[in-house]
């Protein structure tokens, strides 16, 4: 191995990153790796640190090669990565800069049998450990790729629609959404607290801070406001042309009527609060009270009048502040001037309104009905919700995940004639 002293070819890399990393490589291409192989090339690695790329070769070869008929695979796959790359090891250990000046060095004079980037699953050099995006050819076409990592039964069902889903379907759709809502809407208060870092000066602590520097402010305490969550309402319409998703919306009023900060409506002709039944810790039992409480389901609209109801109701209180989720596919036998008037009047009070219509996943779909080109300039996002995914992106739309508190959705939509 190296001698001590000598100049690493990896230095500043991640060691558990680069192992990971070439083990997925060589997994591709058909090479077994364990995790105790993964633990002896790092351990390896931090033990001597390979001089040069003959010295890295044996030491991954001794550690991750376990049969001799996987030789010439690990050798083709360290030999695209190691020797036939155009950025140098050294460079790409050194930083960005340094890598940026030997690719143009690489560039200019290229030896002979360079290839264009490191060959193997994903190109790039092996301690970039992001999974490759798949474009082309490659990917199946029309099927979007998942942006996280989700059970093999839920990554079946992620993309097909709620109307071809039967009840063992929904219930797994319902079950990840319970476990999936982890993040919620938020909002600043009036209180602050005392943090490291705060923009306001908290003037009550700097003062008593100061009595041990004899009333001289040496330091400065800071505070920031204190976060609440939202409340947020959801309206779903259950009347006959919402048939096919009526079930896979109560599992999503379900998710977030189990929070205990959420309430949950459920309309046809009339408005029926749901939230004490969908409450309830059994699924099965929380979907069979909600199926008898409605009892005008799968029957005409009346979405004017629900709202409207909701408005007037004790529980209408709840949306100042907070977000309005109404689901419905806009059909509705009342004026559409009336609803348009309740919109307006919900807007003003909820913090942000977000319409979902699983009518408008479909190609070539525009939101024309009268009741729902009444309602559309008045809410922040409309989004399609016929699949799984669809309903968690929705989620993220309603949530802002990663954004502090206070901040607003989309500015509101607007429609033209």
């Amino acid at each position: 191995m190296s001698e001590p002293g000598a100049t690493a070819i990896l230095r500043a890399v991640d060691r558990g990153a680069f192992a990971v990393a070439l083990a997925r490589r060589l997994r591709v291409a058909g090479v077994p790796v364990t995790f105790t192989a993964l633990g002896a090339v790092t351990e390896g690695l931090a033990a001597s640190p390979p001089g040069d790329v003959t010295e890295l070769y044996w030491l991954c070869r001794v550690t991750l090669v376990h049969q001799p008929h996987d030789l010439p695979t690990f050798d083709r796959v360290f030999d695209s990565v190691f020797r036939q790359a155009v950025l140098p090891l050294e460079g790409q250990a050194r930083g960005p800069a340094a890598a940026a000046e030997a690719e143009d060095r690489a560039g200019a004079s290229p030896e002979p049998g360079a290839t264009d980037q490191a060959a193997g699953p994903g190109g790039g050099l092996p301690w970039h450990t992001r999974p490759p995006v798949v474009h082309g050819d490659d990917a199946a076409e029309g099927q979007p790729l998942p942006d996280v990592l989700l059970p093999s039964a839920v990554a079946a069902v992620v993309d097909v629609a709620f109307e071809d889903l039967d009840e063992d379907g929904l219930a797994l759709v319902g079950a990840w959404l319970e476990q999936s809502l982890r993040h919620w809407p938020m909002r600043t208060s009036r209180r602050h607290k005392v943090v490291h870092g705060g923009r306001r000066i908290a003037l009550r602590e700097t003062i008593a801070r100061s009595r041990r520097t004899g009333w001289e402010p040496v330091r400065l305490s800071r505070s920031r406001p204190v976060l609440r969550p939202r409340p947020v309402t959801m309206l779903v319409d259950v009347s006959e042309s919402m048939q096919p998703y009526a079930t896979a919306y109560l599992h999503v009023m379900r998710a977030l009527a189990r929070s205990g900060r959420a309430e949950t409506f459920a309309f046809s002709t009339s408005l029926t609060r749901l939230t004490p039944a969908l409450s309830h810790r059994s699924a099965e039992v929380a979907m069979r009270l909600a199926s008898e409480q409605v009892t005008d389901r799968y029957g005409g609209t009346q979405l004017a009048s629900s709202l409207g109801a909701l408005l007037a109701s004790r529980h209408g209180s709840t949306l100042r502040g907070g977000v309005l989720v109404v689901a419905s596919d806009g059909w509705d036998s009342e004026e559409p001037r009336l609803l348009a008037r309740l919109m307006r009047r919900a807007s003003l009070r909820a913090h942000s309104v977000v319409w979902l219509n699983p009518r408008a996943a479909a190609p070539g779909f525009e939101p024309l009905v009268g009741s729902m080109a009444a309602a559309l300039p008045y809410c922040d996002a409309f989004l399609p919700a016929h699949t799984l995914r669809a309903v968690l992106d929705a989620l993220d739309t309603v949530v802002i995940p990663g954004t502090p508190g206070g901040q607003a959705l989309p500015a509101r939509l607007t429609t033209t004639g």
